[in-house]
């Protein structure tokens, strides 16, 4: 399901079955879009494999085709499976990771809302210099090898995304992500008193999920949600694009439920200027 070359080999198939359908029914690629309210061309696109279509795409597609349940359920669940989209960081690495953090502040830019769940680190768009000059160095046998100073700047310049106003930002950690020892004390230390200062900005807020109280699911993996169109769920090995309308809403669902668990406002800021503090004067 991963495989990229298979997600494309799915989405020549998804829309080869939907052209079958289409002259199956009788009806041209205008009378079609008339039907379900798309353009003639995204149409062709989709049919011809060039243009991946929602869930919704095709949901309104078999409508108009009046498709028997059967088959609409089957060509749905292809569709799901296609707007899963796997990127390995060799992939990354290949392309360059500098360019990568240029692909993420694209997207950040495009985006009204962005909610950040960190459950293991601060994640790049509130690391200082130093920081992230640590998590981007590569540390464990077999990690992939890359540009670490031009990532980090690449990483620094990203952070302009942040000064647009307009632009509200939720970045939601657990408290396990901020005391994680990942640098020197005096690192962390800044890095906490870092995004205390980034909680006082009028268009983020940063939350801190504590070690206390009952918390009945679990925070298994860093994911970003972009507006209400797609999340980025990172892994070990890559990350995974989602574009359904049902993974969203439940990745909201989940960024809500922990929200409601964390602390926010000035107790998070306190809580953050604390850490700082147990840093730089903690031992060793």
């Amino acid at each position: 399901m991963l495989d990229p070359d298979r997600q494309d080999q799915e989405r020549k198939d998804l829309g080869l079955a939907l052209r079958k359908l289409r002259k199956a029914a009788g009806l041209g690629g205008e009378r079609l879009a008339a039907r379900c309210g798309l353009s003639q061309s995204k149409i062709s696109r989709i049919e011809r494999g060039r243009t991946l279509p929602s869930v919704l795409d095709v949901q309104r597609i078999l409508n108009a085709l009046d498709v028997p349940e059967d088959v609409a359920k089957s060509l749905l669940d292809l569709t799901r499976v296609a707007n899963v989209h796997y990127k390995s960081y060799r992939a990354y690495a290949q392309v360059g990771l500098w360019q990568t953090q240029r692909q993420i502040k694209a997207l950040t830019e495009s985006s009204t809302v962005v909610r950040q769940f960190l459950p293991a680190i601060p994640c790049g768009l509130i690391q200082t210099e130093d920081y992230a000059r640590q998590v981007l160095t590569p540390a464990i046998p077999g990690d992939i090898s890359w540009d670490v100073e031009l990532a980090v700047r690449a990483r620094m310049e990203s952070q302009s995304t942040l000064l647009e106003k307009s632009r509200r930002f939720t970045f939601l950690l657990t408290e396990q992500a901020v005391r994680w020892p990942r640098a020197d004390r005096d690192v962390m230390a800044r890095q906490c008193t870092h995004m205390a200062e980034i909680s006082g900005r009028p268009n983020t807020d940063v939350a801190v999920i504590p070690n206390r109280g009952r918390i009945s699911a679990s925070p298994l993996h860093f994911f970003v949600i972009y507006d209400e169109r797609l999340v980025t769920v990172e892994l070990f090995s890559g990350s995974i694009v989602l574009r359904d309308p049902k993974d969203i809403s439940y990745h909201l669902s989940l960024f809500d439920y922990f929200l409601d668990h964390s602390l926010t406002g000035d107790d998070a800021t306190r809580f953050l200027e604390s850490m700082a503090d147990e840093f730089m004067h903690g031992q060793d």
